[in-house]
Parts: C-alpha cells; sequence; structure tokens
C-alpha cells in the first residue's frame, strides 16, 4: 500500500504568511495602500495611495466640509463616518484647520463628494487588504 496525497480542495485557504488582519486593517485604514504594502503588492499600494490621497486634496480645494460626528443629523453623521475612513489624511487635514466648507463656493458640493468617496474607497480597499491577509485573496 503506497500512501498517496489527497490533493487540496479547490476552496481551500492558503497559507498566508505576513502580518495579522488586525494590524493590515489597521495600517489599510491609516494610510492609504499601505495594507497591501505590507502584503508585497507594491503597484496596487502605490496607485491606491497616489488616487485616494489626491482625491481627498481635490475635495479640500474644491471647498468641501470636513463633518463632525453629529447624531442628531443622520447624514452628517454618515458623511464623518466616510471622511474619518480615510485615517491620516483626515487627521492632517483636522490638524491644518482644512476642510471648514464654503458653502457659497461653486464647488461645495463637489469638494464633499470628494472627500465622502475617497473615504468610501478606502473602506473597500481596506476589506480587500483584509482578504489579502487572511488568504481569502491570493498574494
Amino acid at each position: 500500500m503506497t500512501s498517496r496525497a489527497m490533493p487540496e480542495p479547490a476552496g481551500a485557504l492558503a497559507t498566508v504568511q505576513g502580518p495579522s488582519v488586525a494590524v493590515t486593517v489597521i495600517a489599510a485604514w491609516l494610510i492609504p495602500g499601505a495594507g497591501h504594502l505590507l502584503h508585497g503588492r507594491m503597484s496596487k499600494a502605490m496607485w491606491f495611495f497616489l488616487l485616494l490621497s489626491l482625491m481627498y486634496a481635490i475635495g479640500l480645494g474644491f471647498a468641501g466640509r470636513l463633518f463632525p460626528f453629529q447624531l442628531a443629523e443622520p447624514l452628517v453623521f454618515l458623511a464623518a463616518i466616510a471622511e474619518w475612513s480615510l485615517g491620516a489624511p483626515r487627521l492632517v487635514a483636522l490638524a491644518a484647520g482644512g476642510g471648514a466648507g464654503d458653502v457659497t463656493s461653486v464647488t461645495y458640493e463637489y469638494g464633499n463628494t470628494f472627500l465622502i468617496v475617497a473615504g468610501l474607497l478606502n473602506m473597500l480597499v481596506t476589506l480587500d487588504a483584509a482578504d489579502v491577509a487572511s488568504g481569502r485573496k491570493p498574494r
């Protein structure tokens, strides 16, 4: 009797080397693309960092508002969550005093849209990095 190795099932998860999922998620939230960088995806990390940071800068340049957490106004609260999803760029903008928002500016709503969408996209990028870290997605 010879023993043969059983083939691995098609849906089996690969063994993952690298930082844990928690470290990857925190890094990906804090700096756009950092989660992918930790797992050797240099090209994706660079593009995510450049594009999401650029979107955030455009939003600030278009007189967008950095929304506060106000539970009394649900849409303002959700916009704040979306903006905080970009981590370090939000902290830098807050520390620099940016994002006051100019309601009279023609580009005000465009600025808000860029700020919110950049944060929402970083949520997706963070989830993608978590999938890579957990082995659900191939490196």
